[in-house]
């Protein structure tokens, strides 16, 4: 892999991480349409990184508060407020994806990284996110989710694995299901992020520091910093776009795309 397609690779991250169009998806077919040999995992989870620092530097006021209640009701003694809550919720709709990855992470990466796949998941779960936005009202914010709602939308999480789900797709679509409005399904997406790339990618980064195989470190840091800069933009304009329009544009995009790759590869 050299610098132009690390560049390129870091821009359809932070640009596709955010918004409900799957990134992982972006980042394999790109390599089969311009014939550049597929950058891997390993570099996939750096770029995720690199949105790890843009989410948490965009909510740095939230991740602050929650993070302060959340290390006062362990270690200081203090009762669970609403901060408090809200964090150990996140940190129960994080299990059932650190779960998955651990179990499956091997196969995703052998088997599921194809056009084929990401043709399904993107027109399958497109039309499961427009429908969840169309017949959900717009209710709850993000921090009137209750522990059943985190589980579920846990859960979800865990399916975006799957290249061309959307991690950030799948786990609205489940917040809209369940009564969140759109920017509350939208904030909670990004937040809930945290603590799963958090996990994933300090796991994979060790797993690099630690192996025999030499890294490109330096193309890495580009990568997280492209990505770092993209995202920040990225969740600026859907967080104004969905609050405007709602999902629809991104529903529409991702049928397109399905469709066109059933007519390049199939």
């Amino acid at each position: 892999m050299d610098l132009l397609q690390a560049i390129v690779l870091a821009l359809i991250q932070g640009l596709t991480e955010i918004l409900p169009i799957s990134s992982s998806g972006h980042l394999v077919l790109v390599p089969h349409l311009l014939g550049w040999p597929d950058q891997g995992l390993a570099y996939d989870v750096a770029l995720h990184v690199g949105t790890l620092f843009a989410v948490m530097t965009y909510f740095r006021r939230e991740v602050v508060g929650m993070l302060g209640a959340w290390t006062g009701s362990v270690i200081g003694g203090r009762p669970l407020d609403g901060q408090a809550l809200f964090a150990w919720r996140l940190v129960l709709a994080t299990i059932p994806a650190a779960i998955a990855g651990l179990a499956f992470n091997d196969f995703i990466e052998m088997n599921l990284r194809s056009p084929l796949v990401i043709v399904f998941t993107l027109i399958g779960f497109g039309l499961l996110l427009g429908w969840a936005d169309r017949r959900a009202p717009d209710g709850r914010s993000e921090l009137q989710t209750g522990w059943r709602d985190a589980l579920i939308i846990g859960c979800a999480q865990a399916l975006a694995l799957i290249p061309g789900t959307s991690r950030s797709g799948i786990t609205m679509t489940a917040g809209r299901f369940l009564g969140l409005s759109r920017i509350g399904a939208a904030r909670f997406s990004f937040l809930m992020s945290i603590p799963v790339i958090l996990l994933a990618g300090g796991y994979k980064l060790l797993q690099l520091a630690l192996g025999d195989e030499p890294v490109a470190w330096g193309l890495m840091a580009v990568g997280m910093a492209v990505a770092f800069l993209s995202t920040l933009v990225s969740i600026h304009v859907l967080l104004r776009l969905v609050q405007r329009i709602g999902f629809m544009p991104f529903v529409i995009y991702r049928l397109a795309l399905g469709g066109a790759l059933i007519v390049i590869f199939y």
